[in-house]
């Protein structure tokens, strides 16, 4: 998530809250939600996306952000809760990604995925950060966004933007990586965000979404949603 350097082999630094939540020592920011990040995931990502709706064979969802794996494995459960046919695939940049017993020890507030977690646990022990769950194939691109993204080559129907508040890591919000995201995105794709910052919304705007500032989960008052302007 953290994007401010060059990075090479670095692991994300954490301190934990009495409630076991990780929280990112370089920029003080919990990985998710201290009140129900599961809830959140679902409500933001996947409902800002408007999934399970959109599902189909072939569906590309990529996230800026992959952190604990939590917003994964909300998309992994919900594309088998729907019954959607065929393969979903799933993009995530992470710079500083996580110690998988960090990992492990964050997704275990959540007992709702610990069937999905430790299939993605034993996956990531097994194979590293690429993996053909035969539904759904898995690839962590790891690495600075600001970099990694422009040299991609995949289109994603659908963008999880989850980088740390933008106030504390501007760099993954900056105008050059939205266009980023626009550039490698479909001409029916949408992306959603829990910030409502303005200069993620103008960034996004000029990058070629249009842009709406929607309820935020719980007691967040907004939210961002964005879908691609026709013809762009």
């Amino acid at each position: 998530m953290i994007q401010r350097s060059e990075v090479h082999n670095q692991r994300a630094k954490l301190t934990w809250t009495d409630g076991r939540v990780p929280v990112s020592v370089d920029f003080d920011d919990p990985y998710f939600s201290l009140k129900n990040g599961w809830e959140e995931a679902r409500y933001v990502f996947l409902g800002g996306n408007d999934l399970p709706a959109r599902f189909a064979d072939g569906f590309h969802v990529a996230e800026l952000g992959f952190g604990a794996g939590l917003n994964f494995l909300a998309t992994l459960m919900e594309w088998r809760a729907s019954g959607a046919q065929g393969v979903l695939r799933f993009t995530s940049f992470e710079a500083f990604p996580m110690d998988l017993d960090d990992m492990d020890a964050a997704l275990a507030l959540f007992p709702e995925v610990t069937d999905a977690s430790n299939e993605m646990m034993s996956a990531l022990r097994a194979g590293g950060w690429t993996h053909d769950f035969g539904d759904v194939i898995l690839e962590v691109i790891i690495g600075d966004a600001r970099t990694a993204l422009p040299d991609w080559n995949g289109q994603a129907d659908a963008w999880f933007l989850d980088g740390f508040s933008p106030a504390k890591n501007p760099e993954l919000w900056s105008p050059d990586l939205m266009q980023s995201v626009a550039d490698h995105t479909t001409q029916i794709g949408t992306a959603a965000t829990y910030t409502s910052a303005g200069f993620v919304r103008r960034g996004l705007q000029d990058a070629g979404f249009d842009v709406t500032r929607a309820k935020g989960f719980g007691r967040k008052i907004h939210m961002t949603v964005a879908q691609m302007k026709a013809g762009t």
